[in-house]
């Protein structure tokens, strides 16, 4: 037994697992406030990855390799002081955990910056444990602005047994209604993201208004088809500070998730205009301000001069319909998915769904549950995974026993290349759990993938948002030809009775549904602020050069724009981070056009 062996067997308890982590944190703050890039690099393994969110970059920044994550860390260091590196107490203790088949011993430390604190994760080689594989810094709270939550809550004196004067009620009418001022921060979209950046947001004492074109806030949940229903379990899916009741189902309906999404407005008394939309956008360089316009649902406008505008209208801001050929020929009801409620119409009749995806599954067997006569026409090979067991492998981590905090931090430390690492290894279990269900689908004709690179639905969701689909049951109706299968390429064009096939077959139809997916959020801003500001944003989504979401939750190449989309525990997450950034300007802290050397 070698040195190395003796270590990596010594290594069990958690005295150990402290005390090593520990160490490895003293060393780091010594080599890095001295500067010295070299001894630095030596504390990093011959692969490793450092990913930094705000602490020392004021951006997302993901950096590989030794050499490199110790030179940018030692030249950030000069400006942002940081300190008092330690093993956070009141988080998940050091363990000894596997991540993409590496053992490492996994900490949680906390630190603080000229500025503000911060949380991270060091992921030691187990084997090694004085060589760090995985590194992460996020900062956490600006030093006195720290959000008033818990022993910081506000008094209420304000208005508490205010005699005479305004009340709660009477302020929040006056908050609400800006009818004396601008917001700082304009939010476009009350979805799940849009009240998560607002709720931090209002934590920061920012002046925000977050609009909606919908009447009610949830109605951009409630107004989607009838069966709807999240795909992945509750406890990923809490929005900041006011996690589900432990009651809740945990696949939770649409209806009930928009309820709570109203309720959340309420209880964390954001500044919301239901039934109000924008129309279009203009910066001016000189005030650094927009004008935007509103419409809101009385038919009136209203203008206002925002300093930032988010954009948070969801990844699927305008739905695509595509030029098909014969498309305007189909004579029987033709609307996109995004504008399909249930089936019940259609009872007894015939209907064609255009599209594989999440939405193409689960409307087709929402119209087949109606004793619709359905078909659904693919369009290009689709990723299919089972809800149960499958799907769930993505949030195992979740279930490992450390609080939704921890999770969300140790989850926020994969860069790129090892989230591609991480969902090749999880889709191999995921083809052995589904081998049957895959073999059944190919047979059936179904044109089945894996993703690029084998990564799997998460990949394709980060990719291109689309492109797959969680299986809720449409998947077996498919195999057992109780929905019919198509494929587009079989198809000649669209006649005024259905689709006429290449070999002269003629599938009748009343309905068409198509399941075509919508236009990225670059497009959105096309539209409403023009081509200039939509080209010098460029890619919304989607992966950027450096693997990180292009443009997402950080600063962007137009000063005072921001976007906000994804899932639940992205919403959650990356909403602090906006806040944080959007305070620091606010506050001369930062520049819009920040960067470290």
């Amino acid at each position: 037994m070698n040195d190395t062996t003796q270590l990596a067997s010594a290594v069990t308890s958690q005295v150990d697992l402290k005390s090593l982590s520990a160490e490895w944190l003293t060393r780091f703050e010594a080599l890095l406030c001295a500067g010295d890039t070299t001894a630095l690099a030596s504390l990093f393994a011959p692969e490793c990855h450092y990913r930094d969110i705000l602490a020392f970059s004021w951006t997302l920044r993901p950096s590989i390799g030794a050499q490199e994550i110790a030179k940018f860390l030692t030249n950030a260091q000069k400006k942002i002081q940081a300190k008092s590196f330690c093993l956070a107490s009141e988080r998940a203790a050091p363990r000894k955990v596997r991540r993409v088949g590496i053992e490492v011993i996994e900490a949680i430390f906390k630190f603080e910056t000229a500025l503000g604190r911060g949380h991270g994760v060091i992921r030691l080689l187990a084997h090694q444990p004085e060589q760090a594989w995985v590194l992460l810094t996020t900062l956490d709270e600006l030093k006195g602005h720290e959000e008033k939550i818990g022993g910081n809550r506000p008094s209420g004196d304000a208005y508490s047994r205010n005699f005479g004067g305004a009340n709660w009620l009477d302020q929040r009418t006056r908050e609400r209604a800006f009818e004396d001022r601008d917001p700082v921060v304009l939010i476009v979209g009350a979805g799940q993201n849009g009240l998560a950046v607002a709720a931090r947001l209002k934590q920061q004492e920012i002046d925000t208004l977050v609009v909606d074109k919908y009447p009610r806030i949830g109605d951009n949940w409630r107004v989607r088809y009838h069966s709807l229903a999240l795909h992945n379990q509750i406890h990923v899916n809490h929005l900041p500070y006011m996690p589900f009741p432990p009651t809740w189902p945990k696949y939770i309906p649409k209806d009930m998730l928009g309820n709570w999404l109203e309720m959340y407005a309420e209880a964390m008394q954001l500044n919301c205009w239901a039934g109000t939309e924008f129309t279009k956008g203009r910066y001016d360089d000189a005030t650094k301000r927009w004008t935007v316009t509103l419409k809101r649902a009385d038919g009136t406008e209203r203008v206002l001069h925002p300093r930032h505008v988010i954009f948070s209208n969801g990844t699927s801001g305008i739905a695509r319909v595509p030029k098909l050929p014969g498309l305007e020929d189909f004579a029987g009801d033709k609307f996109h998915s995004h504008g399909f409620k249930n089936g019940a119409p259609w009872r007894g009749k015939k209907a064609l769904v255009l599209g594989t995806g999440n939405s193409g599954h689960d409307i087709a067997q929402d119209l087949y549950s109606n004793q619709v006569d359905t078909t659904i026409i693919q369009r290009g090979s689709t990723t299919v995974v089972s809800i149960d067991p499958s799907a769930k492998l993505n949030y195992a981590l979740y279930e490992e026993g450390p609080s939704l905090e921890d999770c969300d931090l140790l989850a926020t430390a994969t860069t790129y290349p090892l989230l591609i690492r991480a969902y090749q290894a999880t889709v191999k279990r995921m083809v052995e759990y589904d081998k049957d269900l895959i073999a059944a689908l190919k047979a059936r004709g179904f044109k089945y993938d894996l993703g690029e690179d084998e990564t799997g639905h998460q990949m394709k969701y980060r990719r291109r948002g689309g492109g797959y689909y969680l299986d809720a049951g449409c998947s077996q109706l498919i195999i057992d030809n109780e929905i019919g299968l198509l494929q587009f390429d079989d198809i000649e064009k669209f006649v005024p009775e259905g689709a006429l096939m290449k070999d002269g077959t003629l599938h009748k139809a009343d309905l068409l549904v198509l399941a075509t997916g919508y236009y990225s959020q670059q497009e959105v801003v096309r539209r409403l602020m023009g081509d200039e500001v939509a080209d010098r944003v460029g890619q919304v989504w989607g992966i950027a050069t450096n693997g990180e979401l292009a443009n997402m939750w950080t600063r962007t190449p137009q000063e005072g724009l921001w976007f906000m989309g994804g899932a639940l525990a992205q919403g959650r997450i990356y909403s602090l981070y906006v806040a944080l950034q959007i305070k620091a300007l606010e506050l001369g802290l930062i520049t819009h056009e920040y960067q470290h050397d």
